[in-house]
């Protein structure tokens, strides 16, 4: 249970800091000690309220034309996801993601670093948004997703707000499906309802620290954490 308790506050502290990677922290923590299939329906469970706190605290700085059509790519990803799944390895699509999400973190940071302007091609954003869509409706990986508002927002409130959103309607969407297929059981909403206090006190200890932050260090560590989610997909995967 300890386990649990560490992994939980660690990865939603990180979840109130930057807005994301909570997904990444936990099941690398209780990769150590539980099976994959007990971990992402528990993980789920815990970040759904997570992603309401967020979104309402946020909300001031939520932008339909920013979060509407990746909600509408999250979802329309789960379609062809499910055939991709079925007949191709999912393996070494998510290195090919991965490589991408590093290659894009990587340059986010790069101009965020030399204070370089972003002049942004339309047609490029266009295409990581469609691809970052499919990535988190696939597998509910947010990395991508990540990348993509990272170029689109401007401050990590914008940011957290649109992010947190989107995870919330993905969220839904698999706890339905989760549910329907037997995959929460009784025994894992027990244990997720046991968290939920680590939960919280992780989330506000986090968004505590990032109003204490500069915001240019805090988008900082946003991107370093996209960098870190991209060469963990590439060697979990290997």
């Amino acid at each position: 249970m300890w386990l649990w308790i560490v992994a939980t506050f660690v990865a939603f502290f990180i979840k109130g800091l930057c807005g994301f990677a909570n997904t990444l922290v936990f099941t690398s923590i209780m990769a150590y000690g539980a099976n994959n299939v007990n971990i992402s329906p528990i993980e789920l469970l815990l970040g759904y309220p997570a992603n309401i706190i967020l979104t309402w605290q946020n909300r001031k700085h939520l932008k339909v034309g920013v979060f509407l059509p990746l909600i509408l790519l999250v979802l329309a990803g789960s379609i062809p996801g499910a055939f991709i799944l079925k007949y191709v390895n999912a393996r070494y699509i998510k290195i090919v993601f991965g490589v991408a999400i590093v290659l894009i973190g990587i340059e986010l940071l790069y101009r965020e670093w030399k204070q370089l302007k972003q002049i942004e091609s339309k047609i490029i954003l266009g295409l990581i948004g469609i691809l970052s869509g499919v990535l988190c409706g696939m597998f509910g990986v947010g990395a991508l997703l990540a990348a993509y508002l990272g170029r689109v927002t401007e401050t990590t409130d914008e940011f957290k707000a649109n992010i947190s959103i989107v995870f919330f309607i993905e969220n839904t969407f698999r706890l339905v499906t989760y549910g329907f297929l037997g995959i929460i059981t009784l025994a894992g909403l027990k244990q997720a309802l046991l968290l939920i206090p680590v939960v919280l006190l992780g989330l506000f200890s986090g968004i505590g620290c990032s109003k204490l932050m500069d915001e240019k260090l805090a988008k900082r560590l946003v991107l370093v954490l996209l960098i870190i989610s991209g060469i963990a997909m590439i060697v979990k995967n290997i």
